[in-house]
């Protein structure tokens, strides 16, 4: 099981970009895909028809998002932490993302950099 941790930045305040990846109707914009999500701590959610699912743990209002993603029934739970630090340039954004399975790492960790935050920055980039 490996972490993946990585800063991306964003130009906009740490505010609208938890309400980007907090408010369902905004989450279908940036992944233009089918989403069910509530921020809610205990509820379940799922982004990209099914392509990544997993239970809200834990929400600090502009400041930190934690998750537990699924990988399958066999695997530990796989914990992300997003933390939205304010910078000079809108929002410096930590992702720390623990027990993803080894043989899914590189693929999984590049879709994650391409669809996940990059559909996130071409929403920011949009406005």
């Amino acid at each position: 099981m490996k972490t993946f941790k990585k800063y991306y930045a964003f130009p906009a305040p740490p505010e609208e970009v938890y309400l980007a990846l907090t408010k369902e109707m905004s989450i279908q914009l940036w992944t233009g895909a089918e989403v069910h999500f509530t921020d809610v701590p205990g509820t379940e959610f799922s982004f990209w028809d099914g392509d990544i699912v997993g239970k809200n743990l834990e929400f600090d209002f502009g400041k930190k998002i934690v998750q537990q993603w699924y990988f399958g029934e066999d695997n530990e739970p796989s914990i992300v932490t997003i933390k939205l630090h304010p910078d000079k340039k809108g929002t410096s954004l930590e992702f720390v993302q623990t027990n993803i399975p080894d043989e899914d790492y590189e693929e999984f960790t590049a879709g994650l950099d391409e669809h996940y935050f990059g559909g996130l920055q071409d929403f920011f980039e949009e406005e």
